[in-house]
């Protein structure tokens, strides 16, 4: 799909072929950190899907997959609110090392909230990889381990990350125009 036949599409951020390139580089970081281990990916959805897959096809240690769903509300403000879980884990991951794996995180509610009910399930580690860090928006310091690409305030779309759920399925990472 190209970008100029999409509407309210401003421009490529990050094209196929630099995601792939920086996928295949944090795959192999997180290869070489958990050598000897079996790791534990636990995808964050609907978002993360479409790294996690490219990200696990990159990685050559013994590796498991599992999924959260979650649901955010704000409040009346627009404040960031209540986060729940929508859809848990399929098994426990008491004494796994696992590696939580977002889309994007950004004001870092969510993580908090994702790490703090996972740590009380007794993992053996706990880490988090990202795909996109919009560390401009952090409100609440969440720790980082793995980034793929570090990106300005925009609203941005594709492999994975949607607006209202359109845009997921393209290879590339765009910007899109803000009606204002």
């Amino acid at each position: 799909m190209s970008a100029d036949l999409l509407p309210g599409v401003e421009r490529i951020l990050f094209t196929e072929e630099q995601i792939a390139e920086r996928i295949r580089e944090v795959g192999a970081q997180i290869s070489r950190d958990y050598r000897g281990k079996t790791v534990k990916l636990v995808g964050v959805l609907k978002g993360s899907v479409f790294f996690l897959t490219a990200l696990a096809r990159h990685m050559d240690v013994p590796l498991k997959i599992d999924f959260l769903g979650i649901s955010s509300f704000s409040n009346k403000s627009g404040a960031p609110g209540l986060v729940r879980i929508g859809k848990d884990l399929d098994e426990s991951i008491e004494g796994e090392d696992v590696l939580l794996v977002e889309d994007i995180v950004d004001t870092g509610f969510t993580l908090r909230f994702l790490l703090q009910t996972l740590a009380g399930r007794a993992p053996n580690s706990l880490a988090v990889c990202t795909f996109l860090d919009r560390n401009s928006r952090r409100i609440v310091q969440v720790p980082v381990d793995y980034r793929c690409f570090e990106i300005p305030d925009h609203f941005v779309v594709g492999f994975g990350l949607d607006h209202n759920q359109l845009y997921r399925n393209l290879g590339y990472v765009a910007v899109m125009k803000i009606e204002r």
